[in-house]
């Protein structure tokens, strides 16, 4: 199953769309945000690549995950945000410059962040079917030629052609999310004999964890004193993690890594999508408020 067309070829070639999709999105100034705006932008980085991860090895833990899976859940912790944060950021009236440039730096250093994640998951859980398999400088570079790449040369045709890009933005979205679904899809498919034995625990795990990186996120947020739309938009990044790429990284190790993700992106939109309506009002009221 590793080594089928589907995890070989087809999935790093979904992220590579989306993750191409991201940079026709971006421009340089969003990451000059990071420098205008440090308080927000270091505290979401620092939920998404230092939280989310820890929390995902706490949640395995309490769901006495099998070690597979909670390597997997692992994997998803450290994934970066998903460019559909950004969009669930903007309905919720958050602070959408926020979300595009926590998942723009996410995703540059999920570079280094996924891979050392699953390695110290593979050790921690004692996976050691897996350990053989998980090499440091080759996830390296997987995650560098899936994500980071595609976002570059997404960025580059912006900057050549904006009014191309702007024209064919709708057509890219819909199709980004076809790739996605399909990119979902096709796990279940693949492993669903995995996802059926473990859909309760999975399941349970996956949304536990969706709601603790976003209730906990964005307390911190707001003790910090952010503002309810960076608060909001720090949350939704929490709650909406680039899947693909967990189960894209995932599938070229072991299939069954791909299993919470694919579980994840099942379930995750149900909290974030509730917390995104629920703040939707309460940012109209106070939009600035800290």
């Amino acid at each position: 199953m590793e080594n089928s067309i589907f995890a070989a070829v087809l999935l790093p070639l979904a992220l590579a769309v989306i993750m191409a999709s991201l940079g026709m999105s971006l421009i340089a100034e969003d990451f000059k945000r990071v420098f205008v705006n440090p308080k927000g932008v270091s505290i979401g980085l620092l939920n998404l690549v230092l939280l989310s991860p820890l929390l995902a090895f706490a949640v395995a833990h309490a769901f006495s995950l099998e070690p597979s899976l909670a390597v997997g859940l692992v994997l998803l912790g450290a994934s970066p945000g998903g460019t559909l944060a950004n969009l669930l950021t903007h309905f919720a009236r958050g602070d959408t410059a926020l979300s595009i440039t926590m998942t723009a730096i996410s995703s540059l250093a999920a570079v280094l962040t996924v891979p050392l994640f699953l390695r110290l998951a593979t050790d921690h859980f004692g996976a050691h079917g897996l350990g053989e398999h998980v090499s440091m400088l080759g996830v390296v570079a997987r995650v560098l030629l899936i994500t980071v790449i595609p976002l570059a040369v997404g960025m580059w045709l912006r900057a050549r052609r904006p009014e191309r890009v702007a024209e064919i933005g709708g057509t890219v979205r819909r199709v980004t999310a076809v790739v996605f679904i399909s990119a979902v899809a096709g796990v279940i498919v693949a492993e669903h004999d995995r996802v059926l034995d473990n859909l309760d625990v999975v399941a349970g795990a996956a949304v536990t964890l969706n709601i603790i990186a976003m209730s906990t996120s964005f307390a911190i947020a707001r003790l910090v004193r952010l503002d309810s739309r960076q608060s909001t938009a720090i949350a939704i990044e929490l709650g909406i993690h680039n899947a693909a790429l967990a189960i894209a990284v995932g599938a070229t190790i072991a299939t069954v890594l791909t299993v919470p993700a694919a579980v994840y992106a099942s379930f995750m939109f149900i909290p974030a999508g509730i917390f995104a309506w629920l703040m939707y009002g309460r940012n109209a009221a106070a939009p600035n408020s800290p």
